[in-house]
């Protein structure tokens, strides 16, 4: 894997849908379909979200209720983060200039392991 990582602005923007230089494919290829992939989509689902949870907490009210807006507005971006990560990760790889359709090698695998042996079983 490539040393070439985005620094803070970069990843922000990354994390905001922006494109990535192309010396940075081998860290986007990593960071879409390498272990942990979903951790690092949801902290990165939950980046563009954090200016609006700041306005929530400077609401007039009591703290609890400021907290309970911005508990309700992570729970809803986790739950849709979560629903879309196969569109989104195929979006991502779509715009750094990746095949749509990659996947983490060991994941491939074992889903073709698991396929096989599903065909030798039910094979008649």
């Amino acid at each position: 894997m490539s040393a070439t990582r985005p620094n803070p602005l970069q990843w922000i923007a990354y994390a905001c849908g922006a494109k990535l230089p192309e010396s940075m494919n081998d860290w986007v290829l990593n960071d879409i379909t390498g272990d942990h992939y979903v951790v690092r989509h949801l902290v990165r689902a939950m980046v563009p979200f954090l200016p609006l949870f700041a306005i929530f907490m400077l609401f007039p009210g009591p703290l609890w209720l400021r907290g309970s807006m911005v508990l309700l507005g992570i729970l809803l971006a986790l739950f849709y983060s979560v629903v879309y990560i196969h569109q989104n990760r195929a979006r991502r790889l779509q715009k750094n200039g990746l095949p749509m359709d990659l996947d983490n090698p060991r994941r491939k695998a074992a889903r073709e392991a698991e396929e096989d042996a599903y065909r030798r079983l039910w094979a008649r």
